[in-house]
């Protein structure tokens, strides 16, 4: 058989179709065909964005659009990933009931809390008060060293605009004050939800919350124990968030607008020097303070004698500072300054309300004596604090956007 030119043809024939079914089977198997998800690289603010990609047979007519180098002004990294990514398409987003994103950025500052190489109030001696090889740092009285360049070095903030805010109406200010190990792109945003906590409120508010000491057991308050410190940052700040916002003219309205400041646990250190010697008494319209009365007991106890009409005073505590409320309330109780332990419907000037939430300490900005309590306090400001009701405007558009 072998010797019939005619068979011998014919067995390679098979031979060749066989091979070339082989090479055309697709290569991996089905699981080929199931969602790939892929991490975009991460942005110089430190977030992740996330993108998840579904595959899609691609028409002969769209292969050349595919092929084509994209545009120059994409960066390189995101043009690798469009590389990459041929032959997939982003699944598409649930439609927003916003009409606009929310804004939410990182950006450095001249006045951020640190670098400072004054003194510390208290001793009046030198902040940074250790150098070793040239290298310059701050041993604390457990014999801990916190360097510099590693530690009191960030000068960033965090910046958030929620997708209602309208700067052509009353509006007010969250100043926040992180604790210890802590930094503002883990735990302020991811963790502790600050910017959705400001955004679900429905407030017409925006977000500022400085960097302090990065990732350590440090509640120094840097610049802001200088005179007038607190005031330099939120100066610096007003025409950052009117760039952000896209509206240099409500610049003026981020420099004047009232200011809530929130102290969770070492942030009670800035809170005081802001409140003592900040600068900005007359913005300050209420003082929220999550398991953070570790000390300056007298410093709070002035400031709520002297603004009993115009600002309000939450504590809401846990375990570890229980003793510390119990001190403020026997300093009011000897100035006759009445207090609640209730939080009631508002909180209006004059009101001053300590109240035993939970007793977990870490997770106290997010649960406290309600979930999400930043949201849950924006939610109680009544109409005649502001001059008008911050919620209802912003209500009124997230039921009109929901339409």
């Amino acid at each position: 058989m072998l010797g019939n030119p005619r068979y011998v043809i014919s067995l390679i024939g098979c031979f060749a179709l066989g091979f070339a079914a082989v090479f055309a089977l697709p290569v991996g198997g089905p699981e080929t065909r199931d969602t790939i998800a892929m991490r975009a690289p991460e942005p110089a603010t430190g977030f992740s964005v996330h993108t998840k990609y579904i595959p899609r047979s691609v028409a002969p007519e769209k292969q050349a659009m595919q092929s084509t180098p994209p545009a120059s002004g994409i960066p390189h990294n995101a043009r690798d990933l469009a590389e990459n990514n041929a032959g997939f398409s982003p699944i598409e987003p649930p439609k927003s009931r916003w009409a606009t994103p929310s804004l939410t950025k990182l950006v450095a500052l001249a006045s951020a809390p640190f670098p400072y190489t004054g003194v510390v109030p208290r001793t009046k001696r030198p902040f940074l008060n250790y150098k070793e090889a040239g290298r310059r740092g701050r041993k604390t009285r457990s014999g801990r060293v916190y360097w510099q360049d590693k530690t009191y070095s960030d000068q960033r903030a965090l910046l958030h605009i929620p997708r209602t805010f309208d700067a052509g109406k009353p509006g007010v200010m969250v100043l926040f004050f992180h604790g210890h190990g802590t930094t503002l792109a883990r735990d302020v945003v991811a963790r502790q939800r600050l910017p959705a906590q400001i955004q679900d409120s429905g407030v017409n508010a925006v977000l500022v919350a400085p960097q302090f000491a990065v990732d350590a057991r440090d509640s120094s308050a840097g610049k802001f124990w200088s005179a007038g410190g607190t005031k330099r940052f939120l100066d610096e700040v007003a025409p950052q968030l009117a760039h952000l916002l896209g509206d240099p003219a409500s610049a003026d309205a981020f420099r004047t607008m009232p200011v809530i400041i929130v102290g969770y646990s070492g942030g009670y250190l800035p809170t005081a020097a802001s409140l003592s010697n900040g600068g900005i008494t007359e913005r300050v319209k209420g003082v929220v303070l999550l398991d953070g009365l570790y000390g300056e007991f007298g410093t709070f106890a002035r400031w709520i004698e002297r603004n009993q009409n115009t600002a309000f005073f939450l504590s809401a505590y846990a375990t570890s500072t229980r003793k510390g409320n119990a001190a403020l309330r026997n300093m009011l109780n000897k100035r006759k300054i009445g207090y609640r332990t209730a939080i009631g419907p508002t909180l209006r000037p004059g009101h001053v309300v300590f109240v035993k939430a939970v007793t977990g300490h870490r997770d106290y900005v997010t649960k406290a004596w309600a979930e999400n309590p930043i949201s849950d306090v924006l939610m109680r400001l009544p109409a005649s604090t502001w001059g008008t009701d911050l919620s209802r405007s912003a209500a009124l558009t997230l039921q009109g956007a929901a339409r």
